[in-house]
């Protein structure tokens, strides 16, 4: 296996772990905004009030985004284990 193998197959797990991981991130970020105006709105300053939205945004955009998750995972992962005989010899 060569180095640029290595890197190649490194820097599309890296895109793949972005990938996946960006609509929970901007779920998060999105509420976590809009919890913050209001917050700054009312002045009121109770950190469950920043917590139990977020995790609540986070769950739906799982359960809404689950799928295709899953799909591109196991397409990567597929990939790697039939790559697998390629790269030993």
């Amino acid at each position: 296996m060569t180095p640029t193998a290595v890197i190649d197959l490194g820097r599309q797990a890296v895109e793949v772990t972005l990938m996946v991981s960006a609509p929970l991130f901007f779920a998060a970020l999105v509420t976590g905004l809009i919890v913050s105006i209001f917050q700054a709105a009312t002045q009121i300053n109770e950190m469950t009030l920043t917590f139990v939205p977020k995790v609540v945004a986070i769950f739906v955009t799982l359960v809404l985004a689950g799928p295709w998750m899953i799909t591109t995972l196991t397409d990567f992962m597929r990939r790697l284990f039939s790559g697998i005989p390629g790269m030993i010899g």
